[in-house]
């Protein structure tokens, strides 16, 4: 007997909850979506309402972040600490964020028409591989361990690591977390700052990508017809990508204090290796 075919519903529930696990995990969850796209096809939803579909869920697991940390972080504590010092606090943030912007203000569109489909899933299983072995490498000895120590040159050296995430399996809170062992940050510091710098960059990257969809519509472009099922499924998404990231977030920090990258470095190369032999 046949399995049921899943649900239009239960299809974004799965790929909800791999975004909201994946988004904080150094193993690439714009990776993860990819594969797991392929195997996953929504009949609701067009070729760019999925593409759109993929932001818009990437965007509640970010939110997720100043949710968790509107209480304890001094970067939201405004009233309390007055315009001056809130913004010193993000000035390395927002030189961390350069880089990306640049990148994916450049690159992202030709990088998109340069991969197709097979190419793509090539790419992110070399990427998987590559930065599983840079995660098996010893943890260099830290010279900053709290994220308010990374200054505005080691901000912008991690957003240069952070930029190389816009290749597809590379993964933005890995490469944040290598930039931050090759300028002496502390892995939960690094993964901190990649927090907080995943705010602008992700908020501005999913406007831009729902500004471009919603021009297109207007426009009556073929494929970017929204209907009503597609919108309440993408809200559904949305929802669950944002509940599931938030005790994600609290329990990455103390991992990665206690253990290190090298578990992830393992479940990539394995990962790697397996769209490698399933992509053949």
């Amino acid at each position: 007997m046949n399995a049921a075919p899943l649900s239009e519903t239960c299809k974004v529930l799965l790929l909800s909850l791999v975004e909201g696990i994946t988004e904080w995990l150094p193993v690439s969850s714009t990776g993860h979506l990819l594969l797991f796209g392929g195997w996953v096809t929504i009949s609701s939803f067009s070729e760019p309402f999925f593409n759109l579909f993929l932001y818009v869920i990437q965007l509640g697991a970010i939110l997720a972040v100043p949710v968790l940390y509107a209480k304890g972080s001094p970067l939201f504590a405004l009233r309390r600490n007055g315009l001056r010092q809130t913004l010193a606090l993000w000035r390395p943030i927002l030189v961390g964020v350069i880089p990306a912007a640049v990148a994916g203000v450049l690159l992202d569109d030709a990088l998109d028409r340069l991969l197709s489909d097979s190419s793509r899933v090539k790419v992110v299983a070399v990427a998987l591989l590559f930065y599983g072995v840079l995660f098996l490498l010893p943890r260099p000895r830290a010279t900053v361990s709290d994220w308010r120590g990374i200054g505005c040159g080691r901000a912008f050296g991690i957003g240069a690591f952070q930029a190389l995430s816009i290749v597809p399996g590379t993964s933005r809170s890995g490469s944040c977390l290598l930039g931050g062992r090759a300028l002496g940050v502390s892995d939960a510091a690094a993964a901190e700052f990649s927090f907080f710098m995943a705010i602008p960059v992700m908020v501005g990257v999913s406007c831009l990508k729902i500004g471009k969809f919603a021009a297109r519509a207007a426009a009556g472009l073929p494929g970017y017809e929204v209907d009503r099922r597609a919108v309440l499924l993408l809200l559904f998404g949305f929802l669950v990508s944002f509940l599931v990231s938030l005790p994600v977030i609290r329990a990455l920090v103390g991992f990665v204090r206690r253990r290190g990258l090298f578990p992830f470095g393992v479940y990539r190369i394995a990962l790697g290796l397996a769209v490698l032999i399933w992509g053949r």
